[in-house]
């Protein structure tokens, strides 16, 4: 929790008690769910192509059909064999977001970040973010790159926020531009 809500929760305790602040916490929901980041497995799978139906659903009308299928598999088959998946898992076992990242020589690519909307915000995509980048760095990328849609304005800001620039380099993406964002290690 922030300090402020800590602040917050403490003086609500003095002047009621625990079991008041307690139960303001819970109303509030001021308590931070709780999740992990691990590698994904191939008994992830239905449950990462879930995740990534989940996330990206609201943008599929700005897809072209092929670009939405690029982007939301029917099978992660490829991504298993060719990239590391990582999975961020609740507290009750539920995939709610995912990534994959593959090292090229000194070069790193991130692809297939996805949280559930109910869990946007909560700090998902940035410990997989973190994860990805360190396993990258760990096979010595020097370099991430990264490719998002114009549809993914918010992805693009959170990718801005964290140290990434676009590199000029946009692809045709099944009929979309495809905007390349890059950022040194």
């Amino acid at each position: 929790m922030s300090a402020g809500i800590d602040l917050a929760l403490a003086l609500v305790a003095r002047k009621w008690g625990e079991a008041v602040a307690e139960k303001v916490a819970e109303n509030l929901e001021w308590r931070e769910e709780s999740f992990s980041v691990r590698k994904a497995t191939r008994d992830d799978a239905g449950e990462i192509l879930a995740c990534l139906r989940a996330a990206f659903e609201p943008y599929q009308s700005r897809y072209s059909k092929e670009g939405y299928e690029d982007t939301v598999p029917m099978t992660l088959d490829h991504r298993l064999k060719t990239m590391t998946i990582f999975v961020a898992v609740s507290q009750s076992g539920d995939v709610i977001g995912t990534i994959a990242c593959a090292a090229h020589g000194s070069e790193g690519h991130l692809r297939g970040m996805a949280v559930r909307p109910e869990w946007q915000g909560k700090q998902v995509a940035e410990a997989l973010l973190q994860a990805s980048e360190e396993e990258l760095c760990k096979q010595d990328c020097r370099r991430i790159t990264l490719d998002t849609t114009e549809p993914l304005q918010r992805a693009m800001r959170f990718y801005e926020k964290h140290g990434y620039r676009k590199s000029g380099q946009i692809a045709d993406f099944f009929g979309m531009p495809l905007h390349e964002y890059v950022k040194s290690l």
